[in-house]
């Protein structure tokens, strides 16, 4: 497949609409970044508020998020979806109206924070389940591929974008276009006609969530990337939390940590378009193997090293997670039963996310007491060594590619 097959899937017009009302929210998403880090730190004035306004955002997010599998598995995910961007629009609007007056304190960031957090773990089971429903089984990695795509071509301008809206006018004006991106994210939605997915039959929500578990440790192929998914990203952490404060230091603060962010989405577009043509025999070996490349943005800025060196490692980090992302999430759309798909999905964001607000906690205390360098180094370790491990494991290493001519059952404990 060349790159133009990349675009196949916006022929089918209901995969045409998801698209475009993912497109609307993630370049609004993709300013917020640099703002919430700069405002909190305004606020806040300090790395540990900082990282407990990111923590409490995140834990909200997986706390929440078996709820949101269950809800997605037994609604319409459609209408899932709507809500959720009705509750984060109110809350983006919220927090920039109490920017823009001056109003805004530490205990509100960390309200929005939780409230937006939520809101989000129902929202991204309900929406990987819906993509399957939208598109052919034949152009389901294109249609992953291309919605990373979308999401990081925002983030290329969205940072950089960002902190010049910051400089010219203030951290208020990032949350209000946000906010104003998820009505337009609605609008598309509402308009996105699908037959109703396949749902199990109905039973007690404890019930529901213990199949659910099931499902997931029942296949090796899954608890075991889910474990590994979530040591990486507890130690990914320590560059999100640390990086801003380094950046104020020693380059030009927002400024620069916008233009790190933005050609790491470069990255991440060449990463999802490699995973679009590229079907490794071996996926989600093949997933692991890339993710070791994560640790590098973490060991340049640990120096840190010249700013040239940190965006360049971030660049590659970022592409390896958008190859590896695309082949992850193809193989649990394609395997892994309509009827239960947003539970699993969710327990997968739950392992996956759960020691990540911990660092972004703890990192920070970590750095004032052995330093920032011996902080990012090891967690660069620790990401690399992981990730590793994961690729190695032999029930990981079973899971081929089928060719595209065969269809198959979705694949058995």
């Amino acid at each position: 497949m060349g790159i133009g097959g990349t675009f196949v899937p916006l022929r089918q017009r209901p995969f045409r609409l998801l698209w475009l009302g993912r497109v609307a929210s993630a370049a609004g998403d993709a300013l917020v970044p640099v703002a919430m880090a700069f405002a909190v730190l305004a606020v806040g004035h300090s790395t540990v508020a900082l990282g407990g306004v990111l923590a409490v955002g995140l834990g909200s997010r997986v706390v929440f998020t078996l709820v949101g599998g269950v809800v997605a598995d037994r609604l319409p995910r459609r209408a899932v979806m709507l809500a959720c961007d009705l509750v984060r629009g109110v809350v983006q609007a919220f927090i920039g109206v109490m920017l823009l007056t001056g109003h805004m304190t530490l205990p509100l960031f960390f309200v929005t924070s939780a409230v937006f957090g939520a809101a989000s773990a129902f929202f991204g089971p309900a929406s990987d389940g819906l993509v399957p429903q939208t598109i052919t089984r034949e152009c389901l990695q294109p249609a992953n591929a291309l919605l990373n795509i979308s999401r990081n071509s925002a983030n290329i301008f969205g940072p950089a974008a960002s902190g010049a809206l910051i400089a010219v006018a203030g951290t208020g004006w990032v949350f209000v276009i946000d906010s104003a991106s998820f009505v337009l994210s609605a609008f598309f939605l509402v308009q996105l006609k699908v037959a109703a997915h396949t749902r199990a039959e109905r039973s007690r929500f404890l019930v529901e969530i213990r199949d659910g578990f099931r499902e997931v440790v029942s296949r090796a192929w899954v608890r075991t990337p889910i474990v590994g998914f979530a040591l990486s990203n507890f130690c990914l952490a320590a560059f999100l939390v640390l990086g801003p404060p380094i950046f104020r230091d020693h380059f030009h603060g927002a400024r620069d940590w916008g233009i790190v962010s933005a050609v790491g989405a470069v990255g991440a577009i060449v990463g999802a378009l490699l995973s679009a043509r590229w079907r490794p025999r071996h996926p989600i070996t093949a997933c692991f193997a890339a993710c070791m490349l994560i640790a590098l943005p973490l060991a340049a800025l640990a120096g840190p090293l010249p700013l040239g060196a940190i965006v360049a490692a971030w660049s590659v980090g970022m592409a390896a997670v958008a190859v590896g992302n695309t082949w992850w999430e193809t193989c649990l759309q394609r395997d892994i039963p309509a009827s239960v798909f947003a539970r699993v999905r969710s327990y997968d964001i739950l392992v996956s996310f759960v020691f990540m607000p911990l660092g972004l906690a703890v990192f920070p205390l970590i750095a004032q007491a052995i330093g920032y360098e011996w902080t990012l180094l090891g967690a660069a370790v620790g990401i690399a060594l992981t990730n590793l491990v994961v690729a190695l494991t032999p029930g990981v290493h079973e899971v081929r590619e089928e060719p595209l001519a065969t269809v198959a059952e979705p694949r058995a404990a």
